[in-house]
C-alpha cells in the first residue's frame, strides 16, 4: 500500500531560538526538514540529530551566507533535489543592528535588507515553481517594528517594513496555488550575549513588559504554532500579518 510523502519545508535560520522551535513544531507535525544555517554549525549538529533520532532521514541541513544572491536558487534546489517536493517556505533568518542616524553607513542598509527582504522575497521565487506543484505556503518572520519604528534602528525597521509588503505583493502574485502569510512577533527572547542589544537593562525589559496587555514574554513555541497554524491550517487565509505580541501594539 502506497504511503503518502510528508510534506517538506525549507526554513531559513533555523539553528537557533525561534528557528529551531519551528523546526521542532513541524518536524513534530510531520514535516521533512530541509534546515538552513550561516555561522551556527554546532548548533545546527544538535538540532539534526535530535530530530533524526525521533525520525530517521527527516532533515537536510544547508549552509550558506543568504547575502550571497546565488546561494538562495541553490537552497530551494537542494531540497527538491534531497526529497522531490516543496511545500513550504519559512524565511526565519533575519539580521538586527542599530544603526542610529548620522552613523548609519550603505553597508549596513546592504546587510539588513539582504537578510530581511531580498533574501525571503528571492527565496520565494526560487520556491514558487514548487510551491504552486505542492498548493503550498510561504511564512516570513517580520516584527511589530515594522509598522511602529523602534529608535536607533531605521534601517531595520524598514527592511521588516518592506518584507511586509513582499508578504501582501506575493501573497496576491501566487494565488490561488500558494498562500503567503507573516509572523509579527512582540518581546519573544532577549538578545543572546555579545548581540546587539543584548545590554539591554532590566528597567527597560520591565518598561517594555509594562506596555505589553499580557505582561509577559512570548515564547518561541507560542511562535512556532503560529508558523505551524498558517502553514498548514489557515487555508482561507493570505496576504496578512499575524502580530503575535501579547497585544503590545495596542498600548500607547
Amino acid at each position: 500500500m502506497a504511503t503518502t510523502p510528508a510534506p517538506v519545508a525549507l526554513i531559513t535560520g533555523s539553528a537557533k531560538r525561534i528557528g529551531a522551535a519551528i523546526a521542532r513544531a513541524l518536524h513534530a507535525d510531520g514535516y521533512d526538514l530541509a534546515l538552513h544555517y550561516r555561522d551556527s554549525g554546532q548548533a545546527m549538529a544538535a538540532l539534526a540529530a535530535e530530530l533524526e533520532g525521533l525520525r530517521p532521514g527527516s532533515t537536510l541541513t544547508l549552509q550558506a551566507d543568504l547575502a550571497e544572491f546565488d546561494r538562495l536558487p541553490e537552497l530551494v534546489a537542494h531540497t527538491v533535489g534531497r526529497y522531490g517536493r516543496l511545500d513550504a517556505l519559512v524565511n526565519n533568518a533575519s539580521g538586527f543592528a542599530p544603526t542610529p542616524i548620522g552613523s548609519a553607513t550603505p553597508a549596513q542598509w546592504d546587510a539588513l535588507f539582504a537578510s530581511n527582504a531580498r533574501a525571503p522575497f528571492f527565496l520565494a521565487q526560487a520556491a514558487a515553481p514548487h510551491l504552486k506543484l505542492a498548493r503550498g505556503a510561504i511564512v516570513n518572520m517580520v516584527d511589530i517594528y515594522a509598522e511602529r519604528p523602534l529608535r536607533d534602528h531605521s534601517l531595520y525597521c524598514m527592511a521588516k517594513a518592506a518584507l511586509a509588503m513582499a508578504t501582501r505583493a506575493l501573497a496576491l502574485e501566487l494565488a490561488p496555488d500558494v498562500r503567503v502569510n507573516a509572523v509579527a512577533p512582540g518581546a519573544i527572547l532577549w538578545p543572546e550575549p555579545g548581540a546587539d542589544g543584548a545590554d539591554k537593562d532590566e528597567a527597560a525589559k520591565a518598561a517594555m513588559l509594562a506596555r505589553t496587555p499580557l505582561g509577559r514574554t512570548g515564547s518561541a513555541e507560542e511562535i512556532a504554532e503560529a508558523v505551524r497554524w498558517l502553514l498548514r491550517e489557515a487555508r482561507y487565509t493570505t496576504g496578512q500579518v499575524l502580530r503575535v505580541d501579547g497585544g503590545r501594539l495596542l498600548a500607547d
